[in-house]
């Protein structure tokens, strides 16, 4: 009897052993190994997904601008040698307030149009800026530029590529300095190059992009 007894205390004692040793949860070792893992994942994954929103934020960006630029050079049809003279911030800003892909704000020629390609979207970083341009042996006003600025290398050169077909002049600011990958108005016309606008994309949000249109 004495011995059935030891026996039962044996597993009673051993059962609420395990009990406890169940319901004390996760050391601090492993804690630190889950976080650990968790901080690498995101240290890896984030910056993933965000190239690829970036990336596929592209085309809906390209098309808004493509949108921009038939409707300008219908409403200035037969205004003379100067007919983007009076383009800035602002005519872009009104063609684009509705607009779900970019965010626009301010009025007139200081309105700001986050692109959301890179960049913080202020202060000229970020951006899109309209303004009249004067391409060799034209004045002022005969072509107007598209310029964005600080674009993620994830958008790259896809942009490139897209507004290329509307622009007769394309420049890349990234890892050369400024690079033309686009002349169709000079003697010698420079179709686009897509392996040399390749070339130039830097990392990061460090290109800017020029589209001379007329």
């Amino acid at each position: 009897m004495y011995f059935q007894q030891s026996f039962h205390f044996a597993r009673i004692s051993a059962h609420k052993q395990i009990s406890l040793a169940n319901q004390r949860g996760f050391s601090l070792v492993e804690i630190s190994i889950v976080t650990a893992i968790i901080m690498l994942v995101a240290i890896v994954g984030i910056p993933a997904i965000q190239s690829y929103v970036v990336e596929n934020k592209v085309p809906r960006v390209a098309e808004e601008i493509q949108r921009f630029v038939a409707r300008l050079k219908a409403n200035t049809h037969g205004f003379g040698a100067t007919p983007y003279a009076g383009v800035d911030n602002g005519t872009l800003a009104s063609a684009l307030r509705g607009s779900s892909v970019v965010s626009v704000s301010g009025e007139g020629s200081a309105a700001n149009i986050a692109h959301g390609l890179g960049g913080l979207g202020t202060g000229g970083r970020g951006v899109i800026h309209v303004e009249p341009y004067a391409i060799a042996g034209s004045s002022r006003g005969a072509a107007f530029s598209v310029t964005f600025t600080d674009v993620n290398s994830a958008a790259c050169p896809a942009l490139a590529s897209i507004l290329q077909r509307i622009a007769e002049i394309v420049t890349i600011s990234g890892k050369s300095g400024v690079v033309q990958v686009k002349n169709a108005t000079q003697a010698a016309v420079m179709p686009y190059n897509p392996l040399l606008a390749d070339a130039q994309c830097a990392t990061g949000d460090s290109n800017s992009f020029q589209f001379i249109i007329r």
